[in-house]
């Protein structure tokens, strides 16, 4: 028999990977991490158990530990991810995007940030910090909605049209008034993204923070990542263009160094 059963294929797992896998769905859940105490709550596992799971999953970059003994995500699940939502196996986008972040962002002052997509919505695959006074503070792992936000909507425009209805039929949250929760008006903004080559937020995730997306190609012309730089509302006209303009030379920059 060449196939395994559905019926029968609980023989054939792995009990302990079974509770990682476990540990690893909390700590998704979780954006401020999650204890040794909590996980332990959580799953109703002895305490010895998680130490064990996560210690390992640190010990391969999977998990990793803060000052205040929460446990977070990895950079390893990041490389990870880059290469199954980019579909492009041979490029780690993390690894590829960082040091343009860390010249953009060293540069025009501002955090930057590095998304994609998949089946669960948008990603932040790699971030730099900004160094000016209140630049925002933006993460690797983080994720954002798929309609409210610059990255999240030249993500969401450049799916193949199948793909970007199944998200349109899906519940839009009013995160502000600016949030596009209408998948008519959603849609026109999708169509004028994809004719600018650029988006922009104007405060449709939080009120106070808005944003430039431009983005990532491969050499094939596909889109694979959303490049952005957020900023506080209130900056003056050419200082918002000079962050977009910024955000698509870097977008730019990157796609010219992805391998043919």
């Amino acid at each position: 028999m060449d196939q395994i059963s559905d019926a029968g294929a609980s023989k054939y797992t792995i009990p302990v990977i079974d509770r990682m896998m476990d540990v690893l769905d909390q700590l998704e859940r979780r954006p401020n991490g999650a204890t040794i105490r909590e996980l332990t709550a959580l799953l109703s596992l002895p305490r010895t158990t998680i130490y064990r799971i996560v210690n390992t999953l640190q010990g391969h970059d999977m998990v990793r530990r803060d000052d205040t003994g929460a446990y977070h995500l990895g950079r390893r699940l990041l490389s990870l991810a880059s290469h199954v939502v980019a579909g492009v196996s041979e490029v780690d986008l993390a690894a590829l995007a960082q040091p343009f972040l860390d010249k953009l962002s060293a540069e025009i002052g501002e955090g930057s940030k590095l998304s994609v997509i998949d089946q669960d919505g948008i990603l932040v695959l790699a971030a730099a910090q900004g160094r000016r006074q209140y630049a925002l503070t933006v993460a690797p792992g983080q994720r954002m909605p798929i309609h409210a936000g610059a990255a999240s909507k030249l993500l969401l425009a450049h799916l193949p049209p199948e793909e970007m209805a199944a998200w349109l039929a899906k519940p839009l949250i009013a995160y502000t008034p600016k949030s596009l929760t209408d998948p008519k008006r959603l849609m026109t903004e999708l169509t004028r993204i994809k004719r600018l080559g650029w988006a922009q937020d104007r405060g449709e995730n939080a009120p106070s923070i808005q944003a430039f997306a431009a983005p990532v190609r491969d050499r094939t012309g596909r889109v694979v990542a959303a490049l952005s730089i957020p900023y506080l509302a209130g900056a003056e006209a050419s200082r918002m263009e000079e962050i977009r303009l910024a955000a698509i030379d870097a977008a730019r920059a990157i796609s010219e160094a992805m391998p043919a």
